[in-house]
This record gives C-alpha cells, sequence and structure tokens, in this order.
C-alpha cells in the first residue's frame, strides 16, 4: 500500500497519513455484491472518473466532468448501458447525478463492474458526499463534503480503493 491509497479500516479511510471518517453500505461489507443489496464490495477498486457539480463549486481536479441536468446513471440489469453513464430521456431505471441535494456535488467513480458491467452484479458504486454524519449508503462510500473534496484534489485516475 502506498499513502495516496484509499483503505477503508475501523477507523475510516486511511489516506496520506491519517483516518478519515466516512459510511458505508447499509448491509456491511460482502464479496457477493448484487443490485440493490446496499452492501460495500470488498476488493481492490480503481478511482476511474470523477463528476462534479458546475453550479454549485469550482472543479476540484483538473480531470473532473461536469455533471450536466440531463446526467443519469443506468441501473436497469436489462439494459446494454447497465452501470454506464446515460441521458435523458431514458425510459429505464436509472440515478439522477444532478440531485437537489448535495450528495452528488462530487462523485468518483470506480471500478467496480465498470466499465465491462455483468448484469446484475451492482452499478454506481461511488464515492460522494455523505447524508449526515455516518448515514449509511446503499453501497457507496460517503464522506464529508471537505473531506471529499480534499480527496478529489489530491487523487488521480487509477488511484486504488482497498477494502477488505
Amino acid at each position: 500500500m502506498i499513502p495516496v491509497d484509499l483503505v477503508l479500516t475501523a477507523r475510516g479511510i486511511r489516506f496520506m497519513g491519517r483516518y478519515v471518517p466516512c459510511s458505508i453500505g447499509r448491509s456491511g461489507l460482502t464479496n457477493d455484491k448484487h443490485e440493490g443489496d446496499g452492501a460495500t464490495p470488498i476488493g481492490i477498486h480503481r478511482i476511474l472518473g470523477m463528476l462534479y457539480r458546475p453550479d454549485r463549486m469550482p472543479r476540484p481536479a483538473a480531470w473532473a466532468e461536469p455533471i450536466g441536468p440531463n446526467d443519469l446513471w443506468s441501473d436497469d440489469a436489462t439494459q446494454p448501458d447497465y452501470n454506464h453513464p446515460v441521458r435523458t430521456p431514458y425510459a429505464h431505471s436509472h440515478e439522477h447525478l444532478r440531485r437537489a441535494d448535495p450528495l452528488y456535488d462530487i462523485v468518483l467513480i470506480t471500478d467496480w463492474n465498470y466499465p465491462v458491467a455483468t448484469p446484475g452484479k451492482g452499478s454506481a458504486i461511488f464515492l460522494h458526499q455523505w447524508r449526515w454524519p455516518h448515514y449509511p449508503t446503499e453501497g457507496c462510500i460517503a464522506f464529508r463534503r471537505d473531506h471529499l473534496i480534499e480527496i478529489a484534489r489530491l487523487i488521480t485516475p487509477g488511484t486504488r480503493l482497498i477494502i477488505r
């Protein structure tokens, strides 16, 4: 492991020599991830992308892409674009990336079941802002806003997320 790895521990995410509090999935950790199970997948994952809301914050890193009003993420395992970004209009099951709340003001996209997706193995395993301290997610990892911004500024594409 190296200091820029994001390593999940009982104390939070270890990053750059310190511990950052975080939330994980409501169902805990799993080695057998399935769509809708509320669990965070165990493994060594990579951060492949970063999205942000340009109407709410400055670009956190040069490689961050803006989230627009028509941006969605498909979570319909029956569709060929399952676990990929899509745009409105989109008639199938999806998540809005441009939310009214601040949870997706910054989104770090992991390689969990992406970019090659196996239907039903789980979609949208992101790092994003938490609803409130330690409130569980649907499988993502969530942080306090200022901690997430700091992480976003310091990581690069390919940064490892280690969940044991």
